[in-house]
């Protein structure tokens, strides 16, 4: 038999069987993404009772959020590469035993500077939990039908997460303490850590290279720059020197980067990867996602403890539905994914969450959950629901596996970097507009600046459904068959 013909067969001998503890994986890389989303909607439902307790301005209540979401994204692909030189195992137990360690911390703080400081490096963790999980997954589950079953149940707890964790961030923050939404981590990392020690492979690489040390540097102080810059605007204006300043150097940093990484034998990022088109179309519409997304939920969690005077227990059940909707269209596209191919279903996806975002801008002063709320969430969750496990999908497609932790850590940096990002341009928007009135700390002027974010939010979206419509083609690659996708099985 040919070498070629014997790796065929071998493929779909492999392939055949089922990947060892294939069940256990997954549940531990659900566990780690359970994490990283209960952090941040739990979180979100905080923020008015942290800003009461901690002292922290309108404004300055962002850097709760953005201090985890500036290391997070800046050091995505560090972390993603990490997963690819060190082993998957060890990068999965580091990044737990880190994220539950600063959850710790975190909870303890006394002062602004000790939480802001415990939640940057809360996102250092996250940086490298993160991507694992997603490397995990696609080095698992073989390219194919089996890979979407598994990206599905992966993008569902992510879904149910925000579910869970917006009702249990109102039910701690009510009845406990605020502090208590970052605990929660704790006892997660604990089961976490030695189930993944147990069933994630620990291979490394077969070639070791060299780590980029100064690719790493100039990615990261890139992003971190780029983000800096842009969440500062609460304070500097768009035109200042301090804002012109900073997006320059991002700029200077990221070219740097890219001269760096086209000469290193072994660079952090291989630039022809980005070659890729259904990476590359992935990443812009993950980060254009994220830009309208976070701020939304930003904004959606201010209006109703602040304009509406919800408790917390009752935000995190105004969520609930948003969340259930989110569930609901990730099975959908679960299933559509491997029958209609991805441009359909982004497509319409985020047509739909377009729609519900830019409705979310008609909130008023004296409106009500399911006047102003339960429309829009229901329409806006489907339609984002639809297109979590799609855009992954389509993202991993055709990736080798030892750029897997790699191509994970773009989609995450471009997702933080957006999320990042599109919070301080709305923040600078919302607050534009509120300081118009003249008075600017009345329900009718604070409302008004959240209508044009959500507003902004809905453009966003929209623009992101634009260009999947115009740069994935029209026909869906054809999907691998199980009997010959290569095999990709966790070692014992």
């Amino acid at each position: 038999m040919t070498p070629a013909g014997q790796n065929t067969a071998d493929a779909a001998g492999e392939e055949g069987r089922r990947p060892p503890r294939a069940g256990l994986v997954l549940t531990v890389v659900c566990l780690c993404q359970l994490m990283v989303v209960l952090d941040v909607s739990v979180v979100n439902v905080a923020l008015p009772s942290i800003g009461s307790e901690m002292g922290f301005g309108t404004n300055a209540l962002q850097w709760v959020v953005n201090a985890y979401t500036l290391t997070f994204g800046g050091l995505l692909l560090l972390g993603g590469r990490l997963a690819d030189l060190v082993g998957q195992r060890r990068a999965a137990v580091a990044g737990l035993a880190l994220f539950g360690l600063t959850s710790l911390l975190g909870g303890l703080a006394q002062n602004p500077g000790e939480l802001i400081a415990a939640r940057a490096v809360q996102g250092v963790s996250g940086a490298v939990l993160l991507p694992v999980s997603l490397t995990v997954i696609t080095t698992t589950f073989a390219e194919g039908p089996a890979r979407h079953r598994a990206l599905a149940v992966w993008g569902a707890v992510a879904g149910a997460g925000g579910a869970v964790g917006v009702l249990l961030g109102g039910v701690l923050t009510e009845y406990l303490d605020w502090r208590w939404v970052l605990f929660v981590n704790v006892p997660i990392a604990a089961v976490a850590i030695p189930l993944a020690a147990l069933c994630i492979s620990g291979r490394r690489a077969d070639r070791r290279p060299r780590l980029d040390v100064t690719g790493a540097v100039l990615a990261t102080a890139a992003m971190t720059t780029l983000v800096y810059a842009v969440v500062r605007t609460d304070t500097y204006a768009w035109g200042s020197a301090h804002t012109l300043g900073g997006l320059a150097l991002a700029v200077l940093l990221a070219v740097a980067f890219v001269v760096v990484e086209r000469r290193t034998a072994a660079p952090l990022v291989r630039l022809g990867i980005l070659r890729t088109r259904s990476l590359s179309v992935s990443c812009l519409i993950i980060f254009l996602i994220a830009c309208g997304q976070f701020g939304a939920f930003y904004f959606a969690s201010l209006y109703l403890q602040g304009v509406l005077g919800y408790s917390p227990v009752r935000t995190g059940l105004a969520f609930v539905p948003f969340s259930v909707g989110v569930v609901a269209g990730t099975v959908v596209a679960g299933k559509l994914v491997p029958r209609v191919g991805p441009r359909p279903l982004l497509v319409g996806g985020l047509a739909l969450a377009a729609v519900g975002m830019s409705w979310f801008g008609r909130v008023s002063p004296h409106g009500s959950f399911t006047g102003d709320i339960l429309g829009p969430s229901l329409i806006a969750s489907v339609g984002l629901g639809l297109c979590m496990v799609t855009n992954t999908s389509l993202g991993t497609s055709g990736v080798a596996r030892e750029e897997a932790g790699l191509a994970s850590g773009l989609l995450n940096s471009a997702r933080q970097c957006g999320g990042s990002i599109g919070l301080a341009v709305l923040v600078t928007v919302a607050s534009t507009v509120t300081r118009q009135h003249t008075d600017p700390a009345g329900p009718v002027a604070v409302t008004a600046g959240y209508d044009r974010a959500f507003l902004v939010s809905g453009v966003l979206t929209a623009v992101a459904a634009l260009a999947a419509a115009t740069l994935l083609p029209k026909r869906p690659a054809p999907q691998p068959e199980l009997s010959a996708a290569p095999t990709a099985a966790v070692e014992r």
